[in-house]
């Protein structure tokens, strides 16, 4: 399905007020929120997860992991592009990156606890081993990080969805140095 990346003028009526509220928020409108500007219904659901995961007491490094989690798991390019460079700005080094975009988990006990249950939850649909929810206690996460994790997975997932149907949404200019596919892996 081709999906046209609409600049906030040229967007439909119902989705200009949303695109000027991420313009505010981020200084610019990411080539996902124009793509799903088509629909006002969509971009409003997810601008409101957008908004919503990111108001959560999680932290961001953690979130973000969990972003590239589903990103790998889903083959979401965009998704992994993204999160990918938020890790980068937070700190996270290139080895650590690396190594969540070939789909292994990241060294730290509490990174590794987040990319497995991140990535469990949307291979399974929700169905989480045991083992996986104990892990993710065990490093330190409560029953609210967990479920921040879960809405994490939730935008990630809707992010995926559109990349996919789109046949990989353009990404802007700033992902394109942590451009990834499912054959690369990496950067």
């Amino acid at each position: 399905m081709e999906l046209t990346i609409h600049a906030p003028a040229m967007a439909p009526t119902g989705s200009k007020a949303l695109l000027d509220g991420i313009a505010e928020d981020l200084g610019f409108v990411p080539n996902l929120a124009a793509t799903v500007a088509a629909s006002p219904a969509l971009l409003a659901a997810f601008d409101g997860l957008r908004r919503a995961v990111g108001s959560g007491e999680l932290d961001p490094a953690l979130r973000e992991t969990a972003g590239v989690a589903v990103g790998v798991a889903v083959d979401n390019a965009y998704g992994v592009a993204f999160h990918s460079t938020v890790l980068s700005r937070l700190g996270t080094g290139d080895d650590e990156i690396d190594r969540m975009r070939a789909g292994d988990e990241p060294t730290d006990l509490r990174g590794a606890a987040v990319y497995a249950l991140a990535r469990e939850l949307v291979l399974t649909r929700g169905k989480v081993a045991d083992d996986t929810v104990r892990r993710a206690t065990d490093a330190g996460l409560s029953t609210a990080d967990i479920l921040e994790v879960v809405a994490e997975c939730t935008f990630a997932g809707l992010v995926g969805v559109i990349d996919n149907l789109a046949r990989r949404v353009e990404l802007d200019e700033f992902l394109q140095p942590r451009a990834w596919t499912a054959a690369v892996g990496t950067r």
